[in-house]
């Protein structure tokens, strides 16, 4: 209705066009809830599953570190498989697989088997990263994609807080580990009925020269041709991509800032909230439960709040603020050592929220940055280089603590967030608002318009 009361009829275009969007929004994001799911869901269980299984320290270990290793694997894998063979095929085997593997967990007897449920589990959590925002992006408009590709860590962590809520609820009601773990084939399913029948990428289709293909699917979901003149689609270069390419002049500064930002935001990440319980001590809380979930739970509204900011802030502000916040909270709480608790519970807390936005823009930022014919590899890439980071974060600090102490364990955290401050301000460009193929060309092109809502500046090059 408009201002003068009169009612304003929406085409049925236009609103068909707005169900899709949140269709494959709700398609690519639920994905990377379950990502989160399946993460969080071991960490509530795993000590149940040492005591029944009776697992040694290494095999304990083995299992702890296997979805991590499946994303290390996983990501580049399936995203050279994505580039080659089209999003929509590997989107759908992707969603089955964790169905399948879900159920798996029900049958597991042995501390190997598990371990090799779970590995292949991280290599389609690992397909995840790859795949989704890639698809998300080429299926977004240049208005509005920040928000919609910032629901994808978004739900990573509401997953990965709902995850352990529901676990430890299950938990105390004395459900089996086994089926509390199979619980994630139920959203799994969820999200392949919504993948059910999704079209492939226009610009994938565009780059193989599949002209007729990605215009069909253009006019009937996107808008038509006032959408494919709007997004540039017929720049899309035609061609396929070859993994040594992310390394060439003028793609191998996007290589790097994509990979080396992800490391720098996941890194203390995961670190850090294994020194939470002792963060939350200072309150004499020391009930694991209640510091686990109230940690997620801040972070889990600080990547809500990013998503709702990014398109309306930009990219490259966000994310310098956010590494800004990181380096001096936990320059505080690891220098200041006679600090009061509520001070260093605050930092704690200030840590949580803006690295869960920062965290946000991962899932924005690759895809942004890569050419449609390059776009899952390179996203592959960078999310494997930053599983360095969390395998890192988390076996590092507890044997940094114990030989360094706790103050300069958590001081390498914030020169970890400091490298990430630096190489934004070195490479990171603003891509709000701008059409994939500008902010993934590798020839730099005219800026847009500054405005105080984009800051736009050309990708670099």
């Amino acid at each position: 209705m408009s201002d003068d009361g009169a009612i304003i009829h929406v085409p049925e275009k236009v609103k068909a066009q707005r169900g899709f969007l949140l269709r494959i929004t709700a398609a690519t994001a639920l994905g990377e809830g379950l990502d989160g799911y399946d993460l969080g869901i071991i960490s509530v269980v795993l000590p149940a599953i040492a005591h029944e299984l009776n697992l040694s320290v290494v095999m304990l270990g083995l299992i702890g570190a296997s979805t991590l290793i499946g994303i290390f694997i996983g990501s580049p894998a399936v995203g050279w498989l994505t580039d080659r063979y089209g999003r929509r095929t590997l989107f759908t085997i992707d969603i089955v697989s964790f169905v399948i593997l879900g159920l798996l967990q029900l049958f597991v007897q042995t501390g190997w088997q598990l371990l090799v449920v779970r590995l292949l589990l991280g290599v389609a959590i690992g397909a995840e990263y790859a795949i989704g925002p890639a698809m998300l992006a080429e299926l977004s408009p240049s208005h509005g994609r920040g928000e919609r590709l910032g629901w994808l860590q978004t739900m990573w962590y509401v997953g990965f807080l709902g995850a352990v809520v529901l676990a430890y609820a299950l938990d105390a009601a004395h459900v089996p580990w086994r089926v509390i773990l199979a619980t994630s084939a139920i959203p799994a399913v969820v999200t392949l009925v919504l993948r059910y029948g999704l079209p492939e990428s226009p610009r994938w289709l565009l780059s193989r020269d599949r002209v007729e293909e990605a215009r069909q699917i253009v006019n009937k979901y996107l808008g038509g041709e006032a959408y494919f003149t709007t997004e540039q689609l017929a720049g899309e270069s035609v061609r396929p991509g070859k993994f040594h390419e992310l390394f060439a002049p003028g793609m191998r500064t996007r290589t790097a800032f994509a990979s080396i930002f992800w490391f720098c935001v996941v890194a203390p990440y995961f670190a850090i909230f294994t020194f939470a319980p002792l963060v939350f001590s200072t309150l004499h809380i020391s009930d694991a439960r209640i510091s686990t979930i109230a940690a997620n739970s801040v972070a889990a509204l600080g990547a809500l709040v990013g998503m709702f900011l990014i398109d309306r802030t930009g990219r490259r502000p966000m994310l310098i603020a956010c590494f800004w916040v990181m380096v001096v909270t936990l320059g505080v709480i690891g220098g200041w050592s006679a600090a009061p608790g509520i001070i260093i519970v605050l930092c704690f807390a200030l840590f949580s929220f803006f690295d869960a936005g920062a965290g946000m823009l991962c899932g924005v930022y690759p895809a942004e940055l890569f050419p449609s014919h390059l776009r899952a590899q390179g996203t592959g890439l960078a999310a494997a280089f930053s599983r360095i980071g969390a395998a890192g974060g988390t076996f590092l600090l507890p044997l940094g603590i114990a030989h360094i102490g706790l103050g300069p364990s958590v001081l390498i955290g914030a020169a970890i967030c400091a490298i990430g401050l630096f190489v934004t301000y070195l490479w990171a460009p603003e891509t709000t608002n701008i059409p994939l193929t500008e902010t993934s060309s590798i020839e730099p092109s005219p800026p847009p318009p500054a405005t105080p809502a984009t800051g736009a500046v050309p990708a670099p090059s």
